[in-house]
């Protein structure tokens, strides 16, 4: 043991190799290129990782907040008896509320602008406890859906390709028609807009109306029925054994969905993308921790003398193999710690440099016809971190095997021949 810190002798050798004289510059310098690596490997594939764990989580929040958990839905697209249904499952365990709802596709034209529409027939007074669909709405309230009035709300990014603003009156057509003497025309009917919501989420932004669940009804000709039930949950994410559950105490007979089956794709698009990244991005850190066998094959050759002397001394291999283990170590963890607090640092503020990035530029760097959202947020997890930490510093470590064990075979003979 040495007197300083109390480390091992190889330890504080193999540290000491670190701080090169000035002979040793060009050492030093291969050093400081191999800890700049593997920080900047590190730190990128934190802030991939942080910015893929963010997407999901804030596509998942906007998707809860604006579809229910779960979905219950006759065979033929209409339930007669709903009112028995949302009954007899409102007490159903993990079931924390349901609300009625009818769902279709229409047509809507402001002058000579028009749009395809996914509708939407609400109950303003239930809808809700179902979703967050009500505080998403500006310019005026769900509760403005009032029966028999006709009134619609439209995402922001639909009511701006319609060039449409609260208090316009749009057309709307559906693919369901009437039988006229002169033919089968589309069903028409003229909305005024009540307000505009903003879910954060272009597909439903620019692709969701909605109405109040009567008008909705005669639109659709539906009588009294509905198209399902929407279910909220203790447990979003037991959605798919919920809402099968339910199907099955009420018999059988129905068509179950839930938040995860209708957006899988975009789930498992960003598993994939993620999985793919971590492998690419990982080859960065590899590719600099490599570096550290260059650095430590020219340590060894430089220190054959040094060797010998160790050697003579009484050193095993085994000890000097130590001594350069130590070495690129020590590098392999300060270039770990370095690009972890830089990843860190990078994440925690990517919004906002984001953001001052697209107003210096002008450009838009996420377009959300694109990404489905128009944020870059970014989510460090505490697996990541380790996964990460503990990766990296195993590359390391492997990158310093093959040096050390040249520097274990050296005989002291032979390099103090060289030295003289």
């Amino acid at each position: 043991m040495s007197d300083a810190g109390r480390l091992p002798y190889t330890w504080w050798i193999g540290a000491r190799y670190l701080r090169l004289g000035r002979d040793d510059r060009f050492i030093g310098f291969i050093s400081a290129i191999s800890m700049a690596g593997i920080a900047v490997g590190v730190a990128v594939l934190l802030v991939v990782l942080s910015v893929m764990n963010g997407f999901e989580r804030e596509l998942r929040e906007r998707i809860l907040d604006v579809t229910g958990h779960a979905t219950l839905e006759g065979l033929e697209g209409r339930l007669d008896d709903w009112r028995g249904y949302a009954d007899r499952t409102a007490g159903s365990d993990g079931v924390l509320a349901v609300a009625p709802y009818v769902e279709g596709r229409g047509m809507l034209v402001n002058g000579p602008r028009s749009a395809g529409v996914e509708l939407r027939g609400v109950a303003p007074a239930l809808e809700g406890r179902v979703s967050s669909l009500a505080r998403l709405v500006a310019g005026g309230t769900l509760e403005d859906l009032q029966p028999a009035e006709y009134r619609i709300v439209l995402g922001r990014a639909l009511a701006e390709e319609l060039a449409a603003v609260p208090g316009d009156r749009l057309l709307l057509v559906i693919a369901q028609g009437n039988v006229t003497p002169a033919g089968v025309v589309p069903r028409m009917r003229r909305f005024t807009v009540a307000g505009l919501f903003d879910a954060g989420m272009y597909e439903f932004d620019r692709g969701l109306a909605l109405l109040n669940i009567e008008d909705a009804q005669k639109l659709f000709r539906l009588g009294d029925g509905v198209t399902g039930l929407r279910y909220a949950l203790q447990d979003p994410y037991a959605a798919p054994g919920v809402i099968r559950g339910i199907a099955l105490d009420l018999g059988g007979g129905f068509y179950v969905s839930d938040w995860t089956r209708r957006h899988a794709n975009f789930f498992r698009s960003i598993q994939v993308t993620r999985s793919i990244m971590f492998v690419v991005l990982l080859l960065v850190v590899g590719v600099a921790a490599f570096n550290i066998v260059s650095t430590l094959v020219m340590v060894v050759k430089e220190k054959q003398g040094d060797i010998a002397i160790l050697r003579t001394l009484g050193s095993s291999p085994r000890e000097i193999l130590n001594i350069f283990v130590a070495q690129g170590t020590v590098i392999g963890v300060i270039g770990t710690a370095v690009g972890l607090a830089l990843g860190v640092a990078l994440a925690l503020n990517l919004t906002g440099i984001v953001h001052g990035l697209e107003q210096m530029l002008d450009v838009t760097l996420v377009d959300a016809r694109v990404y489905f959202i128009g944020d870059l947020p970014a989510d460090i997890q505490l697996r990541d971190v380790v996964t990460i930490s503990v990766t990296a510093l195993a590359l390391g470590v492997l990158s310093t095997i093959y040096p050390a064990w040249r520097a274990a075979r050296t005989a002291p003979a032979d390099a103090l021949r060289h030295e003289v």
